[in-house]
């Protein structure tokens, strides 16, 4: 019989006496865990007591950037490593954190880990688990994290893996991948806020992976918390049985205690066996300057340890591993990984191509190919933006590059082509899920490179349909046909839509139809789900999505509308290209794909905000906006004049008219030979293409 350290007794026996408090506190709070079944809450974390006999050890581990550069990650304890091992699958649990944005994912997550003793309580960043620099700037996740806990819950040990995922819509792929790692999650809903667009998307997007989901109203220690309206709305939206839920404050630890317990009751064990074939499933993968790329992975069946050989059934490509291990909450070594856990695996010499590694991958070890049977994997998201990005100086374009190359590396959602442009010289064109997910990038671009790009804007693609069948997908306003000879083949245009979601009060629904109506949506439902809260459902081109029509949405409902989207297809759609010429010649850097009911308006926008950005010239600048060779709006910038007539001083008054015609005729020789030639800076294409107020 295996006799526990004595500061794993005292840590139990300290577990077994904090229990015994909570179960005799008083059952008059007015928090409490579950509808109809209360209990009293303590107003601030408990902290584990220590025995002045035998002192606990802290259950923390070494920080990853305490590791030397390219040497090996920090090893799990021996004591815990022998724990884990001793740790039946049946005593495994696999679950994230799903909500809409801000609901309080991240805060929670530091108090679980708090809580297990993963770290220590109080001390280091909050957030711990968003590792970007953006994540903590902007307050969101953008990146889903992992980390696995060891948790003694009556005096038995049970091994947890945690996973907090984004709120946006934009990050709905690492949601997804997510749940391919899990067994259940916890519904995060704010109390105040109450049940938004994306917590009803990442409902139905557990609900049909068959995950068993555990409500948690969050933020009840707010003034103008409403638990029992939050409580009411995910009995009526989602049918779930309040007396499961859970009320607690991430903020202030208030009955964070409480859902670990309810994690090991409701939601099931993984499946595994780990003396059969190895399986795992590739769920994410990162780049690693030293190590190559780092594969996080979750364990089916059998078991991988460092120097096991292994194959991709994707790439058939064979590897060695080089190391396996959990993160905890940073990557630390262990000795394997068994059925039923998630950890991460870089092989010996390393994975240098990230193409190699396809999220949704199955390996298995080398000469069990025929016999094991590869896991169905994941749907690859599309972009549904693209910008071209160009450098505010072409001298920068190399470091740019290596710059951009190593962020789509981590980030295999971006697609990545280069492009080039007569204004603005070499760049890229670049594909995202969503203006966030461009925003995120650009900003990451500049904290961890120190770049600076030109975006251009947002555009989406759009399919042509020839007359002679054939079908064809643009996504550069470059390709649209422009010609009499292509214009004539085309049959029809067609464009994305988006089926939307937007959760909205009722004092804002007149406003929020007025924006969408304006934005030629068309409307599919409108339904109360509570006395105050509506949810609309409109089918929106996602061209004016993406022209920040959530930003107009939360100007007019002052903040509390919230907007979930997914891909509903192409439509028929009269679009046309909207260009910018100055001097009669385009500027290709300003081209545009949009709808005929918009180029009135916007090619006056386009010509007076571009001629703030154009010095005069020795002659006159004409700046149009066209469509094909109808031009819709016109601006011009004079010409310098230089005063002639400034030397005479009276005498014959065709002398005067001489020297003004002779003006007027050189004037006229210097245009026409620069015709198209003006010099605009690179840095007046940058305020042009600006947004106000950034």
């Amino acid at each position: 019989m295996r006799v526990p350290p004595p500061h794993l007794e005292a840590r139990s026996s300290s577990s077994r006496r904090l229990s015994t408090q909570l179960s005799q506190i008083s059952t008059n709070s007015p928090y409490s865990l579950a509808l109809g079944t209360l209990c009293t809450l303590p107003t601030t974390r408990p902290t584990t007591t220590t025995s002045s006999s035998s002192p606990t050890r802290p259950f923390t581990t070494t920080p990853l950037a305490n590791a030397s550069q390219g040497g090996t990650n920090p090893r799990i304890p021996p004591y815990l490593e022998s724990r884990i091992s001793s740790i039946p699958l049946s005593r495994f649990r696999n679950f994230c954190i799903v909500a809409h944005v801000d609901h309080g994912k991240s805060t929670l997550s530091d108090r679980l880990l708090e809580h297990t003793g993963t770290i220590a309580a109080g001390a280091g960043a909050k957030q711990i688990l968003d590792k970007l620099d953006v994540e903590r700037e902007r307050g969101i996740t953008v990146k889903a994290q992992t980390c696995t806990m060891l948790y003694d819950w009556e005096g038995e040990d049970y091994l947890i893996h945690l996973v907090d995922t984004p709120g946006h819509v934009d990050f709905r792929a690492e949601v997804s991948r997510s749940y391919a790692s899990c067994g259940g999650a916890l519904l995060l809903v704010d109390a105040s806020q109450g049940v938004q667009a994306q917590t009803v998307a990442n409902f139905y997007l557990a609900f049909a992976q068959g995950l068993t989901l555990i409500p948690v109203i969050n933020k009840i220690d707010l003034p103008h918390a409403d638990p029992e309206r939050a409580l009411s709305q995910i009995t009526s939206s989602f049918e779930l049985d309040p007396s499961t839920a859970l009320l607690v404050s991430a903020k202030s630890g208030l009955n964070v205690e409480s859902i670990l317990p309810s994690v090991i009751k409701n939601i099931p064990p993984p499946i595994g066996d780990h003396t059969a074939p190895l399986k795992l499933l590739l769920v994410d993968s990162w780049y690693d300057n030293y190590r190559g790329v780092i594969l996080l992975v979750r364990i089916f069946d059998g078991t991988v340890k460092p120097g096991d050989h292994i194959v991709s059934f994707a790439t058939g490509r064979k590897y060695i591993v080089g190391e396996v291990g959990i993160m905890h909450p940073h990557e630390t070594a262990t000795s394997s990984l068994r059925a039923g856990q998630v950890g991460y695996i870089f092989f010996n010499p390393g994975m240098k191509v990230s193409k190699e590694a396809k999220v949704g991958d199955t390996f298995t070890s080398v000469g069990m190919e025929k016999t094991v049977t590869p896991l169905p994997g994941f749907e690859e998201p599309q972009p549904m933006v693209f910008v071209g990005a160009f450098p505010v100086d072409q001298s920068e374009f190399t470091h740019l590059d290596d710059s951009i190359n190593q962020l789509v590396i981590n980030d295999r959602s971006i697609t990545l082509t280069k492009d080039s442009s007569h204004a603005l010289g070499q760049g890229w064109r670049l594909g995202f899920l969503g203006t966030l997910h461009c925003s995120v990038f650009q900003d990451r671009l500049r904290q961890e490179h120190g770049g600076s790009l030109i975006i251009t804007a947002p555009s989406v693609p759009y399919r042509i349909v020839y007359k002679d069948g054939s079908t064809k997908t643009i996504r550069n306003p470059a390709e649209f046909p422009t010609d009499d000879i292509d214009y004539n083949k085309v049959s029809r245009y067609e464009e994305p839509i988006v089926l939307a979601t937007i959760t909205v009060p009722e004092e804002y629904l007149g406003k929020t139809i007025e924006l969408c109506e304006g934005s030629r949506g068309e409307q599919v439902s409108l339904e109360f789900f509570t006395k105050t809260q509506v949810i609309l459902k409109y089918k929106l081109p996602l061209a004016n999505l993406v022209d920040d029509f959530f930003g107009k949405l939360k100007s007019l409902t002052k903040g509390y509308a919230s907007l979930d989207y997914e891909d509903a297809g192409y439509q028929v759609s009269d679009v046309v290209k909207l260009q910018l010429l100055v001097n009669k010649v385009p500027v290709d850097a300003v081209a545009q794909v949009m709808h005929k009911s918009q180029v009135v308006r916007q090619g006056r926008a386009w010509v007076e905000k571009f001629k703030e950005f154009v010095d005069r010239q020795l002659f006159e600048v004409v700046i149009q906006a066209c469509v094909g060779k109808r031009i819709v709006a016109r601006e011009t910038v004079k010409a310098v004049r230089k005063d002639v007539t400034a030397k005479l001083y009276g005498g014959d008054p065709t002398r005067r008219m001489k020297l003004l015609e002779k003006q007027k005729l050189g004037r006229k020789k210097l245009q026409m030979k620069a015709i198209g030639m003006v010099s605009i800076d690179s840095k007046a294409f940058h305020g042009f293409l600006k947004k106000d107020g950034t």
